[in-house]
């Protein structure tokens, strides 16, 4: 482990166990999503990633292949390409086929150790591109490395990730984007189309029970850093559709009266621990976000379903403070 990576681990428990003790005493119990990601959460997350029921991750990777010479277009040679949440940077790969000669790309995840082999193994696939890993909450402030090329540069947030996010903090990642990638800057992100529930909540509940492992892993996970004595057999994952918030969550359901040695929190039967929001947007309420953040919505790319889409923003001019 890198002195980097074992100073962010550090961080990364503090702030674990601050959102875990915050997030459990409220009315409304939950955690946010992005802990759902240590490097075991990362692995199940990819093989959900290759189910039958959840469409986002290939149909995206299709938009990008099918649309790969526009995509090409709207960039300028040379790019800096900055992910955020790259995991294992499948996607990734066909962003930069469809690029003019990529300079540098840097991947910005919490999972580091999950993360490094993705990374090297495009460092492998083009020879020539200088990459590197910045291990780092992508939704909270943070520095990027110092010598990154500093122009021009592109960020790249695909997947459906943006949804787990609510509009404060879907603006406020976009501003930090909009600052971190410059003047000029310009940002290819993936989203989530709203669709009927039929094709949604099998995606978040698949048959074989890939999502529920990964949901529960998030207990074991609490067990394993922070001393907690959760019984995952006490409970049950559950995926909801949250009409008001145009969302699909995921809770982890008590299935009797325990007491979880965490501060002594108690859970009755039925009481929940909500761990993800996945937000559903459409081109209209997209670019509206997109607006408040500082961007600008230049191109947008779907499938012939339009069950996802990849939106190319610009960065607005005037640039305004946040």
């Amino acid at each position: 482990m890198t002195m980097e990576n074992g100073l962010a681990r550090l961080i990364e428990d503090s702030g674990f166990r601050d959102d875990v003790l915050h997030g459990l005493s409220g009315h409304r119990r939950s955690v946010p999503s992005r802990w759902l990601y240590d490097d075991r959460g990362s692995e199940l997350f990819e093989e959900i990633t290759r189910l039958e029921e959840y469409y986002p991750t290939r149909t995206e990777a299709g938009i990008l292949r099918e649309a790969a010479k526009p995509i090409g277009a709207f960039v300028w040679p040379r790019p800096v390409v900055v992910e955020s949440g790259a995991g294992a940077a499948v996607k990734t790969a066909l962003l930069l086929a469809a690029l003019d000669r990529p300079a540098e790309y840097l991947a910005v995840d919490l999972a580091g150790d999950f993360m490094s082999s993705s990374v090297a193994r495009l460092g492998s696939q083009f020879p020539g591109l200088k990459v590197g890993l910045r291990v780092a909450d992508f939704t909270r402030d943070f520095d990027l490395p110092d010598g990154l090329g500093a122009a021009p540069r592109l960020g790249f947030f695909p997947g459906s990730t943006f949804g787990n996010l609510s509009e404060d903090e879907a603006v406020a990642l976009l501003w930090r984007m909009r600052r971190q990638l410059g003047e000029g800057g310009r940002a290819i992100i993936g989203i989530d189309l709203r669709k009927g529930l039929d094709r949604l909540l099998p995606a978040y509940d698949d048959g074989d029970g890939v999502t529920a492992a990964f949901n529960l892993n998030l207990l074991e996970r609490m067990n394993r850093e922070l001393g907690a004595n959760f019984q995952p057999d006490a409970f049950r994952h559950e995926a909801r559709w949250n009409p008001d918030e145009c969302a699909v969550e995921m809770h982890i359901v008590s299935l009797s009266p325990q007491i979880v040695t965490i501060a002594g929190f108690d859970f009755w039967t039925g009481d929940s621990i909500h761990t993800e929001s996945s937000r559903k947007y459409d081109a209209q309420s997209f670019t509206r976000l997109a607006e408040l953040g500082g961007w600008d919505v230049a191109e947008l790319w779907t499938d012939a379903d339009r069950l996802f889409a990849v939106f190319g923003l610009v960065a607005a001019e005037p640039a305004q403070a946040r």
